[in-house]
């Protein structure tokens, strides 16, 4: 072998043995020794983390003196060395498994002295991991039951309405979010906290104590739900409307606001006059109590059972009764609408004799008022023109029988000459003139008589 052939199998050993070194020596990083109150089923190969980064790994497991879990683990050199005030917590990749633990660390300040290696991290700096079985042990049996019937429950509740649930926990983490900081601002105040936590134990005693009544209305909720599900298309429509609504109502609610200021200012201008009104109702009770037969009766006469009755069945007879009085030009109310128009004149010309007409009326009714034992009794004999007038004295005079008929058309004792001629009384000729009055009627009908023929002393 020569030189250069021996240098070159040297360097190749050399090589071999630094790389064996690499690959099965001592491999780098620094151990250390981390104290668990226990070990979490961590087992040897699972990963230590930092920031959800691989750092290292645990190396061995085992039981100190004092029964705790001491868990050796190496720290890549990168991450190494490790500084005082580093925690670590035992943690869970997923609840589907049993040894899928990890460790993860948050590193202490580098400003800290830092821990050598085969250092230890202290219990007080440790937590160990929940299992879910270790919840449930600390439940009675009464409980864990209800909680199971509520997991059976919710399954069958969200049982083909996966998706709709998908949705509501994507827009519910905001909400979680958002209270992380509402808790963060409760812890500030531990004051405040300490008295709604005693208010809150309070109430739950409370609670407690009206549990019957508690369960009525859990009972009842269940039912107002069942209901407001049995019509969730309606109420799936009336959400669709809300907001159209809303919006329209927005223009009324601004206008609202002024109006509210105007109605302030008269509720503060009436109060003065509103003193007076506690004793005024109290006054009116007793008119109100004793109108309500009063208010029963008139109920009775607009509704009554029963047909043709009441008010409420004339007012639905009364289309059909315009309908068979009008319309047609032969029907009652045009024809008596007619006859109205036609009788007008008449009226109108007998109109100014009512006075005439009333003093009969009177005359007669003292005629009539002598009475013997088969009652009122009148002797009535109609004379016309029985008296004559004599302009020198004033006054009447009766004339004889046969002389009544030649006067009918002889108007000279009224001072007309002896032409022959009938009397035209006007309209209330036949009563004296009323004290300040000018006599006789002299309107309408009273066209085209004698304004002379009127009564003596008129």
């Amino acid at each position: 072998m020569n030189l250069a052939r021996g240098a070159a199998v040297g360097a190749l050993g050399a090589a071999v043995l630094v790389l064996g070194f690499v690959l099965l020596g001592g491999g780098g990083g620094h151990q250390y020794k981390v104290f668990f109150k226990t070990a979490g089923q961590l087992v040897k190969g699972d990963e230590v983390q930092v920031g959800g980064r691989g750092v290292g790994s645990v190396q061995a497991i085992s039981l100190t003196k004092d029964n705790q879990a001491q868990v050796d683990i190496i720290v890549d050199d990168e991450f190494a060395p490790l500084h005082q005030g580093t925690n670590a917590v035992v943690r869970l990749t997923s609840l589907s498994g049993v040894a899928n633990r990890y460790i993860q660390m948050t590193l202490g300040p580098n400003s800290n002295p830092a821990i050598p290696d085969n250092g230890t991290i202290a219990q007080d700096h440790t937590t160990s991991v929940v299992d879910l079985d270790q919840i449930f042990d600390t439940l009675d049996a009464p409980t864990r039951k209800g909680l199971q019937g509520f997991f059976q429950g919710s399954g069958a509740w969200f049982k083909g309405k996966e998706k709709q649930a998908n949705l509501s926990a994507y827009y519910f983490n905001p909400a979680l979010s958002t209270s992380a900081d509402v808790f963060s601002q409760i812890s500030d105040d531990q004051k405040t906290l300490g008295q709604a936590v005693t208010a809150t134990a309070g109430a739950m005693g409370a609670i407690a104590s009206r549990r019957d009544d508690l369960s009525s209305a859990v009972q009842n909720a269940n039912q107002f739900a069942g209901s407001i599900a049995a019509e969730n298309a309606s109420f799936s429509q009336a959400l669709a409307k809300l907001p159209a609504t809303l919006q329209r109502a927005n223009t009324t609610f601004v206008n609202l606001r002024s109006s509210l200021d105007d109605i302030q200012q008269l509720v503060d201008v009436s109060k003065p006059n509103t003193v007076g009104l506690p004793a005024f109702f109290t006054a009116l009770r007793p008119a109100a109590a004793e109108a309500v037969p009063v208010f029963n009766t008139f109920a009775g006469m607009i509704y009554k059972s029963g047909a043709n009755n009441d008010l409420t069945d004339t007012f639905h007879n009364a289309p059909t009764m315009q309908n068979l009085a009008s319309g047609d030009a032969n029907k009652a109310f045009p024809e008596s609408i007619k006859s109205l128009q036609s009788g007008q004149s008449v009226l109108e010309f007998a109109r100014p004799y009512t006075v005439d007409l009333v003093g009969w009326i009177r005359e007669f009714g003292q005629a009539t008022a002598f009475y013997d034992a088969n009652g009122h009794y009148a002797r009535v004999s109609p004379a016309f023109n029985a008296y004559t007038y004599n302009s020198g004295t004033n006054n009447l005079s009766v004339l004889d029988a046969d002389q009544r008929l030649s006067i009918y058309g002889d108007a000279a004792f009224l001072g007309k000459g002896t032409g022959k001629q009938n009397m035209r009384r006007c309209p209330g000729a036949a009563a004296a003139a009323p004290s300040g009055m000018t006599w006789p009627f002299l309107s309408g009908g009273a066209t085209g008589c004698d304004a002379a023929a009127v009564l003596p002393g008129s």
